[in-house]
């Protein structure tokens, strides 16, 4: 069963969300928070496996509180679970998306989404994917990450790839599935998941949406034009 937690502080958007899921046999909301502060609470008491976050809300936003719980879980004892956090947003231009990605944030998903996609997202994001909802586009990520260049720390870790793990790293950008990717690089869909595994062991990363995040960063990924969906 996949404990869910809503937040958001408007309480029509919030009890939408948790009714959808709610429907679900295999998910169950636990907490629901109007504000960021509450959420950091919520998500101490209830350890909800997925937490869909808005961006604006009153006292603390999204960001800050995902950035706090999801810290908070990365100095917990290595046995415990981790939660995911998904950001819900209505798509607004700016800087958000990719501060909400370097805070952890496991993906994005519109607040028009319809229910069927909401439930996919949230299954998709408990399984280890990551979920950038159509719209939010590499051009987006990619014009206001803080452009790093190839560091000397980015490029240590970069290094640290093969060359078909760069290669694999790469079309995670791109936003290809594991099919997409098997596909690109004429290799089995269970070779591109230890690929994948590895890639995210070897530069310490928590999953999909943060190797996007780290490719953008060093220079691996550049703008493209389509959207980026796992």
């Amino acid at each position: 069963m996949l404990r869910v937690m809503v937040v958001d502080d408007q309480a029509l958007v919030r009890r939408g969300f948790a009714l959808v899921l709610d429907n679900e046999p295999d998910i169950e909301v636990v907490a629901e928070a109007g504000t960021g502060v509450e959420a950091i609470e919520a998500a101490r008491v209830h350890q909800p496996d997925i937490i869909l976050m808005d961006i604006r809300m009153p006292e603390m936003d999204g960001l800050e509180a995902t950035a706090r719980i999801l810290q908070t879980q990365e100095r917990a004892e290595a046995g415990d679970k981790a939660c995911r956090v998904i950001i819900l947003t209505t798509f607004d231009p700016d800087e958000y998306v990719f501060r909400a990605l370097q805070a952890g944030a496991s993906g994005f998903v519109l607040k028009d989404i319809p229910p069927e996609a909401l439930v996919e997202a949230v299954r998709t994001v408990a399984d280890g994917g990551a979920m950038l909802a159509p719209g939010i586009t590499q051009r987006l990520i990619s014009q206001f990450a803080q452009k790093l260049g190839t560091g000397r720390n980015l490029a240590e870790r970069l290094d640290r790839l093969t060359t078909r793990e760069r290669e694999v790293l790469a079309a995670i950008a791109d936003g290809k599935s594991n099919a997409e990717i098997a596909e690109a690089l004429f290799i089995g869909a269970a070779t591109v998941k230890t690929h994948v595994s590895s890639v995210l062991s070897k530069l310490g990363l928590r999953d999909r949406a943060q190797a996007v995040v780290f490719a953008y960063e060093c220079g691996l990924a550049t703008a493209g034009g389509r959207d980026v969906g796992f």
